[in-house]
């Protein structure tokens, strides 16, 4: 049975950065023997994660203050009960 992979698209990133912090991350990422594009491409991950994780707790604090503030115990619990079905 042939085996097909998956390709993922692959785009470019041009960028302006000092030229110090250059040298000394090019230093760093060959003393460590890692590929600098992997080690950015892990950067960008992590910060995109972060950035998800971020958005997701702003909007459970927001939801959380709007529960807070309701004063009518049912319209939580049918808000709960909403939540939990998806």
């Amino acid at each position: 049975m042939p085996q097909t992979m998956e390709r993922t698209r692959e785009t470019t990133l041009n960028l302006r950065i000092d030229a110090a912090l250059k040298a000394e991350f090019m230093a760093v990422v060959e003393a460590e023997d890692h590929p600098a594009a992997e080690v950015l491409r892990s950067l960008m991950r992590r910060y995109v994660q972060d950035a998800q994780r971020r958005r997701f707790a702003a909007e459970a604090r927001r939801q959380s203050q709007l529960i807070a503030a309701s004063e009518d115990e049912s319209e939580v619990m049918r808000w709960i009960q909403d939540v939990s079905a998806k």
